[in-house]
């Protein structure tokens, strides 16, 4: 092609985005194409898992920023929730542009065929907790972005094999802490680091905490839901509703609370659920995001009988190296609690628990101290600035990064180490003696710790699993 027929041609593509974009059509070119920097480019979004998190939170926050970023795909192994998805983000889309002005939503019953798809830039992973490090690693081996549900992992090996992958292939990944986007929250935090109220020397968090439940009979698979691959690297167990998530003729209470969030087959409890945020809070605070605890102890009342069985009432006590003690308990107000020195701080979230989640934020207000002018004096120069979500939107913070290759609020390393915290937590309660754990090999250590670091990982069913994701990728380097 000479170059007075590519001037042309640049001059048509040029006029046709100018015109699209004129006429009120959303310009929908793949960032691959203009280059994610440049001032016509839109990130295109991907949705794995389309479950009750992700329509109350991805797929919220997607459509809020569609100035920046646009689903073109979405995914779920249940097909159902897969419609409901795509018509989900169409009248969304509809209504924000009109209608036919927005290409429509491609579906994928398998992620592994979008993450196939080199028009897609970037990945919304809200999947249940035993499903969120192999896909994670996966996008990031894809060339993909990742914002991803919290908590990171279901295990910490788990945990430290994808926060490894985000590292060795640059990709920007944001865990779904978002109080972390949060102004109260990071007010807080940097009035702590500080110095507002001294040498910290407890923080107390507060949970919610899930009941127990009945013994559930088997029933048949719905034809809608791939239950093998739901169950990915876990055990084989037979099928019940309340294991996984409802199947209601009835919209609103097909999304629901889902039954797994109670089974520890795939997930810990509260103590990870709400604990990677609050958890991740008490680190921002404390200037330890990058490592954890050195001491933990903990108790819990497990069920003794039926389905759900994950730990009911709770108090866990976490020393670490700085000299500050992390204790978390159900009997708490749900919320984070610095005490200093000097005086208290205290934050939790304002009216954002969902109506489906136990517990509630009861009538502790959003942000308190033992001195409140603190919360309005402000801050001198020089003094520590901790990273600013624009607008509070924790999902514009993540999609920013993605053109600037700035690091989000809440990258991959943190959310590793947030979670990792609270599956210690966890591993106290199931053992009842005080641990010892050194971060930096990430291993138990002294008397009995063989026992305990057996419970680093678990064994995963293949063909599924974060080991697997690992050997199918040194194969393929090995080959190539």
């Amino acid at each position: 092609m000479d170059l007075e027929k590519k001037s042309s041609r640049r001059g048509f593509l040029k006029g046709s985005l100018t015109a699209t974009a004129a006429a009120g059509f959303p310009t929908i070119v793949p960032s691959r194409v203009l280059g994610q920097n440049g001032p016509n480019s839109m990130i295109q979004v991907g949705q794995i898992g389309c479950g009750r998190i992700a329509r109350a939170s991805e797929i919220a926050g997607i459509l809020r920023n569609s100035h920046v970023a646009r689903y073109v795909a979405v995914c779920d192994l249940d097909t159902v929730r897969l419609v409901d998805a795509k018509t989900l983000i169409e009248q969304g889309y509809a209504k924000k542009f009109g209608s036919g002005n927005y290409a429509g939503i491609k579906t994928y019953g398998d992620y592994h065929e979008l993450l196939e798809n080199k028009s897609i830039d970037a990945v919304c992973i809200s999947t249940p907790d035993h499903w969120h490090a192999q896909p994670a690693m996966e996008a990031a081996l894809a060339g993909k972005d990742i914002y991803l549900q919290k908590p990171a992992s279901l295990t910490i090996k788990e945990g430290r094999q994808m926060a490894d992958t985000m590292k060795r292939t640059g990709r920007i990944f944001q865990q779904g802490s978002q109080q972390r986007s949060d102004h109260n929250f990071r007010l807080a935090c940097q009035l702590v680091r500080n110095g507002r109220i001294g040498k910290i020397q407890q923080v107390l968090i507060g949970l919610p905490a899930d009941p127990a439940g009945d013994v559930e009979p088997e029933m048949p698979v719905p034809r809608n839901l791939n239950y093998d691959m739901w169950l990915g690297s876990t055990p084989m167990v037979y099928y019940t509703e309340k294991r996984v998530h409802p199947q209601s003729a009835d919209l609103k209470a097909r999304y629901d609370r889902p039954g797994w969030l109670r089974c520890e087959q795939f997930g810990a409890g509260m103590i990870t659920g709400w604990g990677a945020h609050h958890v991740d809070i008490a680190h921002w605070g404390m200037d330890t995001e990058y490592t954890g605890p050195v001491e933990i102890v903990a108790n819990a009342e497990f069920p003794k009988r039926g389905l759900w069985d994950v730990h009911g009432p709770f108090h866990v006590r976490m020393h670490y190296a700085n000299g500050a003690d992390v204790f978390i308990s159900e009997k708490y107000p749900t919320g984070v609690k610095f005490i200093g020195e000097y005086g208290w701080i205290w934050v939790t979230r304002g009216a954002a628990v969902t109506a489906s989640d136990p517990g509630s934020v009861g009538n502790n207000p959003p942000l308190d101290a033992s001195n409140r002018n603190m919360l309005m004096a402000g801050f001198r120069p020089g003094e520590i600035v901790l990273h600013q979500s624009p607008r509070n939107d924790h999902h514009l913070d993540w999609l920013t990064s993605i053109k600037t290759r700035q690091p989000p609020a809440a990258p991959a390393e943190i959310g590793h180490r947030s979670c990792s915290a609270c599956l210690l937590a966890h591993d106290a309660m199931k053992l009842g003696r005080e641990l010892k754990w050194d971060p930096q090999a990430e291993r138990y250590v002294g008397e009995g710790n063989e026992q305990a670091n057996a419970l680093l990982s678990r064994p995963q069913r293949s063909p599924y699993g974060t080991d697997y994701v690992l050997a199918k990728a040194g194969q393929l380097a090995m080959k190539g």
